[in-house]
């Protein structure tokens, strides 16, 4: 039997539940989120909570994936196997945390903006696919 609509079905709820969180903690509001980042300045500890709830509920998933054999739709967990700290995974994340805290939006929050329209959002999204695709042909990974 295929699991494909009921994979689907899940994916897009989880999709809606983080959407709805990342709007009601205001992860969807560019300038709060600058204002958290700005440790030196005019700082805004608000989002603190959103992130220590963010790690507790992926703490809990984490816990409850390793006791199950398998998902509930799938034959096998798909997680990565390297836990390699390398310069790819440093410079990717530097690239991040400052693209972040230029644009004061990350992909999620990003993504879920698109639905109230905010221009950018749509920039950030726009420009997020160019990096994308063109980080796939610079390293060969999107054939």
């Amino acid at each position: 039997m295929s699991h494909r609509l009921p994979r689907m079905a899940t994916a897009l709820l989880a999709g809606l539940i983080f959407g709805l969180g990342l709007s009601l903690s205001g992860m969807l509001d560019p300038v709060r989120v600058q204002g958290f980042l700005d440790v030196f300045g005019a700082w805004d500890p608000s989002l603190a909570f959103v992130l220590g709830g963010a790690v507790i509920v992926a703490f809990l998933g984490v816990a409850v994936s390793r006791r199950l054999p398998k998902p509930a739709f799938d034959r096998e967990f798909h997680i990565r196997g390297t836990r390699m700290i390398d310069r790819r995974l440093v410079v990717g994340s530097a690239i991040f945390g400052i693209g972040w805290g230029i644009a004061g939006l990350c992909p999620g929050p990003a993504i879920s903006a698109l639905a109230l329209g905010k221009p950018e959002a749509i920039l950030f999204v726009v420009v997020m696919v160019a990096g994308m695709v063109a980080h796939d042909r610079w390293t060969g990974q999107g054939r």
